[in-house]
C-alpha cells in the first residue's frame, strides 16, 4: 500500500535560506518594532527567542502580546515578486510525479504564501492537498509543527494510520515529533541547486529517529519505500 507523503515547503522543496527567509525575518522584526514599540535589536532578538521556544515567532506574539495571528501572517509574508525569487527545478516536478502515493504539503507558512511558492515551482498538479498554518488551529489555539497532537490529528484527517505517513522535512525537531507519533521520516539535508551526488543513508548519523537522509526531494523516487523505515 502506498504511503502518504507529508512534504514540508521551505528548505525542503526549495531553497528559502538565501533570499526568502531573510525577507520574512526582516518583515517579522519590523512588525514587532511597530506593534510592541521596542528598538530593532530587541525586536530581532525577541523574534528569535519565540521561534526557538515555540517553533514559530507568531505563537510567542499571540501568547504574550495578544497579537492577531492572521494580521501577523499577512504582514510578514508580502511577496508580490515571489515568482522571481523562487528557482523552478523541473526535476522536482518530475520526482513528485513519480513518487507513489498521496502527496500533501504541510507547512507552517500561511496559505497565500504557500500557494505562491507552489505556483512558482510548478508543482501544483502533483499535490493532493495543502495544509498551511491556518489549518493547524485546535481548541482555540495554533498548533503548528512540531506539535505532536497536530500530527496525530492530521493523520486522522487524512484517514490513514500514522504508520502510513512519511514526513519529509529539513527540521530534525519536526521529524522527531513525527517519529514519536508513529510516522516514518525523511531528513532533507540540502536543497541547493547544485545537486550532484548523494550519499544515501538508512538513518541519520545524528539522530536514530530519522528513517532516511537525502540531499534533495528530487532523489526520493530512486529509493524504495522500505528504506524509509522506523527505528525503535
Amino acid at each position: 500500500m502506498h504511503p502518504v507523503w507529508l512534504l514540508d515547503l521551505d528548505n525542503t522543496l526549495h531553497d528559502a535560506s538565501s533570499v526568502v527567509f531573510p525577507r520574512i525575518n526582516r518583515a517579522m522584526t519590523d512588525f514587532v518594532v511597530e506593534r510592541l514599540g521596542i528598538p530593532e535589536h530587541q525586536a530581532d532578538e525577541l523574534r528569535k527567542v519565540y521561534w526557538q521556544r515555540y517553533g514559530a515567532t507568531m505563537l510567542g506574539l499571540v501568547r504574550h502580546h495578544a497579537i492577531d495571528a492572521h494580521e501577523f501572517l499577512r504582514a510578514t509574508h508580502p511577496f508580490p515578486d515571489l515568482h522571481r525569487l523562487i528557482r523552478r527545478d523541473q526535476r522536482l516536478a518530475h520526482a513528485l510525479r513519480r513518487l507513489p502515493g498521496r502527496k500533501v504539503l504541510v507547512t507552517n507558512a500561511p496559505a497565500n504564501y504557500a500557494r505562491g511558492v507552489i505556483k512558482a515551482l510548478g508543482i501544483g498538479a502533483f499535490l493532493d492537498e495543502v495544509i498551511s498554518i491556518e489549518s493547524m488551529h485546535f481548541a482555540g489555539r495554533f498548533q503548528p509543527k512540531p506539535s505532536r497532537p497536530m500530527l496525530r490529528r492530521l493523520a486522522a484527517r487524512l484517514r490513514v494510520p500514522s504508520s502510513r505517513c512519511v514526513l519529509v522535512e529539513d527540521s530534525l525537531e519536526n521529524l522527531r515529533s513525527a517519529h514519536r507519533v508513529g510516522m516514518r521520516t525523511v531528513h532533507v539535508t540540502g536543497v541547493a541547486p547544485r545537486v550532484a551526488k548523494v550519499a544515501w543513508k538508512a538513518r541519520s548519523a545524528s539522530d536514530r529517529r530519522v528513517g532516511l537522509q537525502v540531499q534533495s526531494v528530487t532523489l526520493l523516487p530512486r529509493r524504495r519505500l522500505r528504506s524509509v523505515h522506523r527505528t525503535p
